[in-house]
């Protein structure tokens, strides 16, 4: 049987924002809230996009009411729709490129995701009888990265989504079997706010599940399935999130977290965690 592919982390599935036309900050819209200090419409640039596609504030993003900038991650999609798609041409040098830019990103945002959780899945030893089928299931998904960008426009990308869900499940399970102690299922349960400092959720099936507010501070998440889950502003202070399945740095950075928090080695230990995660 052919040895597992490496880490997500040893891929071009990590955002590279220096070979990006800064798509996130202008394709994408955001209204003002608790993330966002403004209104922005899709296809409008951030004020605060500089003229080199970097942003004038990044370092103090989260004083100047821009949280949600920091916990965005587009899983390399950026620098593939830059640099790839688009053959390193930006929108501002053609201005006519820039409808069909915008629209493929977010599409190529999602089949990077996925093959994110694909690469991830092909890792885990417990989901050998699968690995055929996650290879097929990269495969195909790969060579959608690599169409132009009308077809990438013209994908059913929730079609794609509900297909790799149900592998990534399977994978999920098998992952979760030989989990000690009792195997909760919280899956999509309103947990918002909820008291689990401590809590036993090894192996835990946390599938979208809304944590938002959740105090899990010295909780043991280890192979707690937590794909799709909702941490933001989650209290991770103290908590074992070592070898959870499906975590991704977006997660992380919405969280709140300390220098004891156990995290996956593929991931970064947030910038914000490091003032004891006041924030």
């Amino acid at each position: 049987m052919p040895e597992p592919l490496p880490s997500p982390a040893d891929l071009s599935l990590v955002s590279d924002c220096d070979n990006c036309f800064g798509l996130c900050c202008v394709a994408l819209p955001f209204a003002a809230s608790a993330d966002f200090a403004v209104d922005k419409r899709a296809g409008t640039p951030c004020v605060n996009l500089d003229a080199d596609f970097r942003c004038g504030i990044h370092a103090r993003l989260r004083d100047s009411g821009y949280q949600g900038c920091t916990v965005f991650d587009c899983f390399g999609a950026g620098q593939k729709i830059s640099q790839v798609t688009f053959g390193g041409v930006d929108w501002r040098r053609e201005p006519g490129s820039a409808p069909a830019m915008f629209e493929a990103f977010p599409v190529m945002r999602q089949l990077h995701e996925l093959l994110w959780y694909i690469r991830e899945a092909m890792a885990l030893s417990a989901a050998a009888p699968l690995h055929d089928r996650l290879r097929r299931a990269l495969g195909d998904i790969d060579a959608m990265t690599s169409g132009d960008a009308a077809a990438l426009a013209a994908l059913d990308v929730a079609a794609v989504r509900a297909g790799v869900n149900e592998l990534l499940l399977e994978a999920s399970e098998l992952a979760r079997a030989d989990a000690p102690g009792r195997r909760h299922n919280y899956r999509g349960a309103d947990l918002i706010g909820a008291k689990l400092r401590n809590a036993q959720l090894r192996g835990a099936n946390l599938r979208g599940a809304y944590l938002i507010a959740a105090d899990l501070h010295g909780a043991d998440l280890r192979g707690a399935d937590v794909i799709g889950a909702d941490m933001r502003n989650a209290d991770l202070r103290g908590a074992d999130l070592t070898g959870a399945l499906f975590l991704t740095q977006a997660q992380l950075n919405a969280a709140r977290g300390d220098a004891a928090t156990r995290i996956p080695a593929a991931l970064a230990r947030p910038g914000h965690w490091a003032a004891g995660a006041a924030r």
